[in-house]
């Protein structure tokens, strides 16, 4: 690897080398990680480039898209918002966006809006980049407005359980709208970013734009050979998504279909300063390493909300076989509790990784926040690189002593 930098407390070393490992042996270009423990920065690491063709290199300043840790962004600003005005979770949606109730959805709740059992888990009208750029500035909604509030749910609301891989981020967008008066990048920056000094973004500033890195995902063709064997094998978790994936009329496959422009074809589209000025509440947040671990410490260490707040997003609210991922997984208010789960031993930890292999999380039991960005994706399931780097974490004597 080239440049390795940054600082590792006494006892931390493990992580370190994990850090080395992801670059010897697991193809890492250019990352990050930084771990929070009780408040305290034990873990500052950063190394590789941010671009292959200029060899500019990854610094503690490099940004990159986030993806679907994005949603742990989003359900962080839902959860100060309910512990500083308060809101009722059990509340229909339709109380507080009367358009919403069309469908069969008058009786969905905020909590099933959070917790993925809307039954929502796909919007069947298509959207383009245009569309959503719209509806993202408030200059031109309607397409967007009308396709949500004309979506029926494809189970009873509440009776099921499917990641809303896309559609998670519009409806939650759209009733953060309804409950707070402004977006949720809007509030993110002020309530959140802001106070506690985190380079995370839903909508990027162009004066930012200079420290993101470049994105190198899988084009469609290696994808595909990447998820071959899986396929074959078709008893793995990652075989049955695969599988579902290819069948253009399953909820996996629909969950993850529209937009086109950034679906598996449309990936690139990630890496462009226009879709990164978008605020698209499921995956167009930008942020740092750093970032993402300030946010997820002061959640775990107390700060930004109250003890009681943190303790309903600790406990897991919903727990079943996932009608899109296709195995058990868990959720608590926007938060996934399963994956987290993989990561750390301690059960309220709570979280959100990414497409690629982006991860945050907290972890209240150790008083850990945890970040890792990356620009060169992983389409397996469960990132190795994010893997190692949390299972190293957890063997660390630092962390051990810490936790006496």
């Amino acid at each position: 690897m080239s440049g390795l930098g940054g600082v590792v407390a006494p006892g931390y070393e493990p992580v370190l080398a994990a850090f080395r490992e992801n670059f010897a042996k697991r193809d890492e270009t250019g990352a990050s990680v930084v771990v929070y423990v009780g408040g305290e920065k034990v873990v500052d690491l950063h190394g590789g480039v941010r671009d292959r063709t200029a060899r500019a290199p990854w610094d503690d300043q490099t940004l990159q898209i986030l993806f679907s840790a994005t949603k742990g962004l989003v359900a962080t600003c839902f959860l100060v918002l309910r512990d500083r005005v308060g809101f009722d979770l059990d509340a229909p949606v339709a109380s507080v966006w009367s358009g919403f109730g069309a469908a069969g959805k008058e009786g969905i709740t905020i909590a099933q809006i959070l917790d993925h059992t809307a039954g929502l888990v796909a919007i069947d009208r298509p959207l383009s980049l245009d569309d959503l750029e719209g509806w993202s500035t408030d200059r031109s909604p309607g397409r967007v407005l009308d396709a949500l509030e004309s979506q029926a749910p494809v189970w009873e609301p509440g009776t099921s359980q499917g990641y809303h891989a896309i559609s998670y981020g519009l409806f939650a967008g759209e009733l953060f709208k309804r409950l707070a008066g402004e977006t949720v990048g809007s509030f993110l920056r002020r309530e959140v970013a802001g106070p506690l000094g985190a380079d995370v973004w839903l909508g990027l500033p162009a004066s930012q734009e200079r420290r993101v890195a470049t994105l190198y995902p899988n084009g469609p063709a290696a994808f595909f050979r990447s998820i071959l064997p899986a396929v074959v094998a078709g008893s793995s978790v990652e075989g049955r998504i695969y599988r579902r994936f290819l069948d253009p009329r399953s909820l996996t496959r629909r969950a993850f279909a529209n937009p086109a422009a950034l679906g598996v074809r449309g990936v690139r589209n990630f890496d462009t300063a226009r879709v990164r000025a978008m605020e698209l509440p499921w995956a167009s947040g930008v942020g740092s390493a750093d970032g993402l671990a300030r946010v997820y410490a002061a959640l775990a260490s107390g700060g930004l909300v109250s003890p009681g707040a943190v303790a309903s997003v600790a406990a897991r609210r919903s727990w079943a076989w996932d009608r899109v991922l296709c195995k058990p997984i868990g959720f608590s208010l926007g938060f996934v509790k399963d994956e987290p789960h993989l990561f750390s031993p301690n059960p309220h930890t709570f979280g959100h990784p990414g497409a690629g292999g982006t991860l945050g999380f907290a972890d209240p039991d150790a008083g850990i926040g945890f970040g890792y960005t990356m620009n060169r994706m992983d389409h397996r399931l469960r990132s190795p690189r994010a893997l190692a780097l949390a299972h190293a974490l957890y063997t660390s004597p630092g962390l051990r002593r810490a936790s006496r």
